[in-house]
């Protein structure tokens, strides 16, 4: 892996996830469960945890393969061939070169964490943020980066089996909200909240979520709902979409 991000070639670079964000294990005893205004979130202390949306129990394009979350099967970009630096700024709007993000600030949720690179197994299962880490979150490292143009996928914990994680508090964001990620290259990518959505896993949007564009944006993406103990696995994901201010 390069130090900007990039995988070692397209050849090597993973699919994008398939479907929704599937949290398998335990959840905290409910005494120990954080309960916020809008809605109640579980995440388990498994770290097998991954994403069917985003952990089952993406992205951009340099070149397809690399970087556009080729969302859920079939979703083609309309995104051209190439390496970014052949896209022009007019085309794909407002964007950042490639770099590898440090740190991921949300003020008004008190978000200040670190990242982890995140990839996608033979499974086809984007690999979830170690489960020992509350203060943690993963980003597609196959796909765009945060400010790159397209679609940026940066997961995290809602909650473990002992405490509140990273994205207990992430359904608290609103639209017209900001955020920043702060990069390898030492630029400030800001961020501007378009919507926050939940949906039920059997019908997550996954070409709207993972689907590539010529902007830059990014999905914030955790788990959300009712724990189902039946299937092991949390009954909806929370998404937030947001656009490079």
């Amino acid at each position: 892996m390069a130090d900007d991000g990039r995988p070692p070639s397209p050849e090597a670079a993973p699919a994008p996830p398939h479907t929704a964000f599937v949290c398998s294990g335990t959840p905290a005893e409910p005494s120990r469960r954080i309960r916020r205004t809008a809605v109640t979130f579980f995440w388990s202390a498994v770290a097998a945890m991954v994403l069917l949306v985003i952990m089952p129990g993406g992205p951009h394009e340099e070149s397809e393969a690399r970087r556009t979350p080729h969302a859920p099967q079939a979703v083609e970009s309309s995104a051209p061939q190439g390496k970014p630096s052949a896209r022009t700024h007019g085309a794909a709007g407002k964007h950042l070169p490639r770099s590898r993000p440090v740190r991921l600030l949300i003020p008004k949720i008190s978000v200040d964490a670190p990242f982890i690179d995140l990839a996608i197994g033979s499974s086809g299962q984007l690999e979830a943020p170690p489960a020992n880490n509350t203060n943690l979150v993963g980003w597609h490292a196959g796909g765009a980066s945060p400010g790159e143009a397209g679609t940026s996928i940066i997961a995290g914990h809602v909650d473990t089996a002992t405490s509140a994680a990273v994205f207990v508090s992430l359904s608290e964001l609103k639209k017209g909200d900001r955020f920043q990620v702060l990069r390898a290259d030492g630029r400030k990518a800001s961020f501007v909240i378009d919507s926050v959505e939940t949906f039920d896993k059997d019908s997550f949007p996954s070409k709207r979520v993972y689907g590539d564009t010529p902007r830059a944006q990014v999905r914030l993406i955790t788990c959300a709902g009712d724990y189902d103990r039946s299937v092991r696995d949390y009954t909806a994901n929370l998404v937030v979409f947001a656009h490079l201010a």
